[in-house]
């Protein structure tokens, strides 16, 4: 149980931290995070913190793919956490 709430801190935490840094560096015109990297870690747990990035940052809310497949991610980690719980005992 401590593994997987360790491990959505982290991936929550540095989603977040991605997505302020790709809105820094497009502001500043430089080299920038992949979408699939953006899209990547939402899909390994960092769902959540992609979000707030979004929302907190201003950052790809007006691309499709991040507005449905976000969404989308955060389901995904929620069942995939709920499972992991179930048949962890």
């Amino acid at each position: 149980m401590e593994s997987i709430i360790l491990w959505m801190l982290v991936t929550n935490g540095v989603a977040f931290f991605l997505y302020g840094l790709d809105k820094r560096k497009a502001k500043k015109g430089a080299r920038r995070i992949s979408e699939s990297v953006l899209l990547g870690i939402a899909a390994l747990g960092g769902g959540l913190g992609a979000f707030w990035g979004m929302q907190v940052f201003r950052h790809k809310t007006k691309h499709l793919k991040f507005r449905w497949g976000i969404p989308f991610c955060i389901l995904l980690n929620g069942i995939t956490v709920l499972l992991l719980l179930f048949y962890q005992t």
